[in-house]
């Protein structure tokens, strides 16, 4: 029998800045040099006010701003700036993270055999990844990987990777660490650039790490989520409804109105496709509601598109709501924060409704394209759970 993938340990972190959603305007207006604006600016605190959102924590700060006049003028070339500070800051912010799963995972860090390093905000080689391994203290000899400009399905797409690693060489245990920082995107508001509206008041700073591996080593090593199968569709016809594109002022940013549409249409479909080879398809009456469900929080819009088209009931989605209202969409890294919060959600006593029951589940990463990335998961049951066989 094949040996399947699992989640052995999960990290998270955060930059210490932070500001609370509601004091968001006034902020990104002033250090902007933008208060002359003020419908744009009226229109951000409605955008905010619906956002779900509560605070988001972010690398740069107002003083780094002022220091760097560049990054808010459209006019002046900036790209050499911005992914200067990103070379240093993604690899220590993905570091926070990685010493976290690495902890939880109980293994020293030169047992890691595979790096992944998983990011929007870089362009360069050596990469984060060289960094991120000279700072863990990993081997030389470590097989290192990066996946760059996925999106907001970067996080989706380094798991994919990870288990096809893992699966695939015996032994193999891959850490995955996916950081993201928008500061190459931050740019001063315009009229005619509304999409900034949109990037500015959704987006946040986080990483996460993920270390995956099959046969888990008893005692130290506890699978916290099996990684059964992945699937990833592009819907036909939306190459524009979301781009990212690196230009001398940073990274653009392109995101339809539409997108939430195109998830109620496409969703469902992408999801009988993914399940019902395992024989998890829909189930009578109760619909989708069997499984647990890690949602890329990519917005309000998103998460209440799932929710409609797949019929879900209330709480299904808390986890990601939950995530998105902590710290906002943080692009690929947002996943691995929806998973860690539904190992704690499922481990915590009294609040299992939306979880604990259910053994399978589905995560869910949209990407540019438009593309949906799937992967099917297997909750553990406990901490002998390493030794079960997975009929799939």
């Amino acid at each position: 029998m094949q040996k399947r993938a699992a989640v052995l340990g999960i990290g998270t972190a955060n930059p210490a800045n932070c500001v609370a959603q509601e004091e968001y305007p006034d902020w990104y207006f002033r250090v902007t040099n933008s208060d002359l604006l003020p419908n744009l600016k009226a229109k951000m605190k409605r955008m905010c006010d619906k956002s779900a959102i509560k605070k988001r924590h972010f690398y740069h700060s107002e003083e780094m701003i002022a220091g760097h006049p560049e990054f808010i003028d459209r006019a002046l070339p900036s790209l050499d700036a911005r992914l200067c500070i990103a070379k240093d800051a993604v690899p220590e912010l993905a570091m926070a993270a990685a010493v976290r799963a690495i902890a939880e995972w109980g293994c020293p860090a030169p047992d890691i055999t595979h790096l992944i390093v998983a990011t929007n905000a870089g362009a360069h080689a050596p990469g984060p990844d060289v960094r991120l391994a000279a700072l863990l203290g990993l081997r030389p000899t470590v097989h290192r990987t990066v996946v760059y400009l996925h999106g907001c399905s970067t996080g989706c797409s380094a798991l994919r990777l990870a288990k096809d690693i893992a699966e695939n060489n015996r032994g193999a245990r891959v850490l995955v660490a996916c950081a993201e920082i928008t500061l190459p995107a931050f740019i001063a508001p315009e009229e005619a650039h509304l999409d900034t509206l949109v990037v500015m008041t959704l987006f946040g700073d986080g990483a996460g790490a993920v270390v995956v591996g099959t046969d888990p080593r008893t005692p130290v090593e506890h699978p916290i989520f099996h990684m059964v199968s992945t699937s990833q569709t592009t819907i036909a016809g939306t190459e524009e409804r979301v781009t990212l594109q690196v230009s001398e002022r940073g990274l653009d940013y392109k995101i339809s109105g539409a997108v939430p549409a195109l998830v109620r249409d496409n969703i469902e479909r992408c999801l009988v496709d993914a399940l019902t080879p395992l024989g998890l398809g829909l189930t009578g009456g109760g619909g989708w509601n069997y499984l647990f469900w890690a949602m890329h929080p990519g917005g309000r819009a998103v998460l209440d598109s799932y929710e409609a088209a797949l019929r879900l009931e209330p709480g299904k989605l808390a986890a990601s709501r939950r995530v998105l209202s902590e710290y906002g969409n943080m692009g690929g890294a947002a996943i691995i924060f929806v998973l860690d919060e539904l190992r704690r959600r499922r481990r915590r006593d009294g609040e299992e409704e939306e979880f604990g029951c259910c053994e399978w589940g589905a995560m869910v990463g949209l990407g540019p394209g438009l593309s949906i990335e799937t992967m099917v998961l297997r909750a553990t049951g406990g901490r002998d759970d390493g030794n079960k066989s997975i009929a799939a």
